[in-house]
């Protein structure tokens, strides 16, 4: 790690990452301005992307990255260094599918993919 990020306190750290957080979901929602007035169909993460009206998101699963953090947690708690502790990538994925965006763009989805979803606005 270099000396620039070990003088940051975690307060300039967590700014730094909503800034760039905020400007990844004006970047979505541009994207679905674009999908609804060109018709176009577009795929996206998060749900930013859904609500502002975008066809299919494809992301981690939140609640599950978090249950995963608290398990790290909880294991620095006890002695473990976190050092030692191994990276680890998620494993669960959501998928959400906006039907009331697909028949806007005219578009029919395979029953199957709707049946596959982990949620589905109607």
């Amino acid at each position: 790690m270099d000396t620039h990020t070990d003088e940051r306190t975690l307060g300039e750290m967590f700014a730094e990452l909503s800034r760039e957080t905020r400007t990844l979901v004006q970047q979505e929602l541009e994207l679905v301005k674009t999908e609804i007035t060109e018709k176009a169909s577009a795929m996206g993460k998060g749900a930013a992307f859904i609500v502002g009206g975008g066809l299919i998101a494809y992301d981690v699963n939140i609640p599950d990255l978090h249950r995963n953090a608290a398990q790290y947690v909880d294991k620095i708690l006890k002695g473990a260094k976190p050092s030692d502790l191994p990276v680890q990538q998620p494993t669960k994925l959501s998928l959400v599918i906006n039907l009331k965006a697909a028949k806007a763009l005219g578009i029919k989805l395979p029953p199957a993919l709707i049946t596959r979803a982990d949620k589905v606005i109607e």
